[in-house]
C-alpha cells in the first residue's frame, strides 16, 4: 500500500474532546472520527487494526472447538420478557417500535436469543457439549459515552454460549474458556489478569472479568503482585483436558485479584503487604457460568440419559473486541503516538523513501515492498513528496512495529536502516537482510 494512495487523514493537533491518550490518538492517526455521541466511523488505518483483533479472536475460539454464526442486532423483546430480564436490563436498553407496532430492541447481549436457537433444535443429551460464538455490532445507550472507543454507545464484541448437561460439564466450559481468552490476550501483546468479578445484570455463580493494568481504566482493582509474573507462553494445551484446564484456571486464580465491587480487605490482609497492589484495570472481557438461569425461563431442556427432561448449564463469555484498540494503545505508547504489538498492527512494516523523484531510491524501495508482500506481509509505503522528518512522524505517531528508511547515501553503501519502533534502535543492513529480519520476526505472530 503505497500512503499517497493511502486514505490517512492524520491530524497535528490533539481534538479538544480526547480526554484519554488511546481517544486522542486513534483520532490524531486517522483511525476513527466520531460520527455521533459515542458511535465512530472506522477509518481504514483502524478498520485494518479492529480486523487484525477479529480474526485472532475467532482463530483461538475455533481452535478450542467453538462454532461460529452470526445473530441479528436487532431482537424482539417477547423473549426478554420471557426470561425476565426486560425491565431489569436498565435504560441502557434501546428499546423502540417497528412499523408494525412490534416492540424491539437493539441486542445489548444475546443470552436470550441464542437460547431461543439452541432449545428449539438440540433435543438430546448426545448433541451436547455445544458452544456458540459470534463477533457482532452490540448497542448499549450509556448516559455519558466518553473515552472513545472505550465506553462508546456502538461496540463490536465476541460473545459465545456454551450449553452443557452437567454442572461439571460447564465449569470445564468456563476453564477452556477462560485458558483460550489468556492465549488471545497474549497474542495481542496483552497481559490480561482475570479477576473475581460481580456478574450484575447477566446474574450467574461464577464470573471473572479480564482487566489490563492502565491508569486510565474505569475499575479500581486489587491484586497480589505474583499474578504479573504469570504468563501462559507458548504451552501446548489439551482443551478437552479437563484437569489441564483446570490446572490452568487455578494457577491464574489463585492468587488475590479483584475488582472493586468484589473487594474483601479481609481476604486481601493475607496477602504478604509487600505484594499487595491497587491500580485501575481496563476491563477487554468476562467469562460467567449461569447454571440453569436462563435454560430454567425458556424452558431449554434435553432428554437426559435417563430419559428425563434435564434443563441445560450455560454459560456466557465476551471478548471487547473493539474495546481491545483502547485497551492496546493505553498500554503500548509513548509521547510519539501508538506502538502497536506485532500481533495486531496495521501493517507489518513501514518504508520510508528519503529522496522520493531519486530514480535509484524510489526503485530500491519498490522492490522492498514488492519482496515484502511476497512473503505474505503487508506494508505500508510512504512515497509522498515530504520532508524525511514529516514522514517519520507519521509512522511514529501510526505505531507501525518496524520500518525500513532508504535514502541515496545509504544506498551508495548497499545499506537499508531497520527500525524498531518500540525500542527505537536503528541497525543498517542490506535490503535482503532487512527483510528476512522482519520475515523471521513475524514468523512467530502468523
Amino acid at each position: 500500500m503505497r500512503l499517497s494512495r493511502y486514505f490517512l487523514p492524520v491530524l497535528k493537533e490533539t481534538p479538544a474532546e480526547a480526554q484519554i491518550v488511546s481517544h486522542r490518538l486513534m483520532l490524531r492517526a486517522g483511525m476513527i472520527k466520531q460520527s455521533s455521541a459515542g458511535i465512530y466511523s472506522w477509518l481504514p488505518l483502524g478498520y485494518r487494526v479492529l480486523k487484525r483483533i477479529e480474526q485472532i479472536v475467532h482463530e483461538e475460539q475455533q481452535r478450542v472447538g467453538h462454532i461460529p454464526m452470526l445473530m441479528p442486532t436487532l431482537q424482539s423483546v417477547d423473549l426478554w420478557r420471557e426470561s425476565g430480564r426486560y425491565d431489569a436490563f436498565g435504560d441502557e436498553m434501546l428499546r423502540f417500535t417497528d412499523r408494525q407496532d412490534r416492540e424491539m430492541l437493539y441486542g445489548p447481549t444475546n443470552e436470550e436469543l441464542i437460547t431461543d436457537i439452541v432449545r428449539s433444535n438440540v433435543g438430546s443429551y448426545k448433541q451436547l457439549p455445544l458452544t456458540l460464538y459470534h463477533i457482532q455490532w452490540k448497542f448499549r445507550d450509556e448516559m455519558r459515552p466518553r473515552f472513545g472507543v472505550m465506553r462508546g454507545r456502538e461496540f463490536l464484541m465476541k460473545d459465545g454460549y456454551n450449553f452443557d448437561l452437567t454442572r461439571e460439564d460447564a465449569l470445564h466450559a468456563y476453564n477452556r474458556h477462560l485458558v483460550s481468552y489468556l492465549r488471545t490476550y497474549e497474542r495481542m501483546g496483552l497481559q490480561a489478569i482475570p479477576m473475581r468479578a460481580d456478574p450484575g445484570a447477566m446474574g450467574g455463580d461464577d464470573t471473572h472479568e479480564f482487566l489490563v493494568l492502565a491508569d486510565t481504566g474505569e475499575s479500581e482493582v486489587f491484586y497480589d503482585s505474583e499474578v504479573t509474573d504469570i504468563t501462559l507462553g507458548q504451552r501446548d494445551i489439551d482443551y478437552d483436558d479437563v484437569d489441564q484446564c483446570a490446572a490452568v484456571m487455578e494457577e491464574f486464580t489463585a492468587r488475590y485479584a479483584r475488582t472493586d465491587e468484589t473487594h474483601d480487605e479481609a481476604i486481601f490482609a493475607d496477602v504478604p503487604e509487600e505484594r499487595r497492589r491497587s491500580a485501575r484495570g481496563i476491563e477487554v472481557g468476562q467469562i460467567f457460568y449461569f447454571g440453569t438461569k436462563y435454560s430454567d425461563a425458556l424452558g431449554a431442556t434435553v432428554q437426559g440419559p435417563d430419559g428425563k427432561p434435564t434443563a441445560l448449564h450455560m454459560g456466557s463469555h465476551g471478548i471487547g473486541v473493539s474495546r481491545l484498540l483502547g485497551a492496546i494503545i493505553e498500554a503500548s505508547h509513548d509521547d510519539k503516538g501508538i506502538i502497536w504489538p506485532e500481533g495486531v498492527t496495521p501493517f507489518h512494516v513501514g518504508i520510508v523513501n528519503l529522496k522520493q523523484g531519486d530514480a535509484a531510491t524510489d526503485s530500491a524501495c519498490e522492490g522492498i515492498l514488492n519482496a515484502v508482500e511476497a512473503e505474505g506481509l503487508t506494508a505500508l509505503y510512504d512515497d509522498r513528496k515530504d520532508r524525511a522528518g514529516a514522514k517519520f512522524a507519521t509512522m511514529d505517531l501510526i505505531g507501525l512495529p518496524w520500518r525500513i528508511t532508504v535514502g541515496p547515501r545509504g544506498l551508495g553503501n548497499g545499506v537499508v536502516e531497520l527500525t524498531s519502533r518500540r525500542t527505537g534502535e536503528s541497525e543498517e543492513m542490506s535490503a535482503e537482510a532487512a527483510i528476512a529480519r522482519v520475515k523471521e520476526i513475524y514468523a512467530a505472530h502468523m
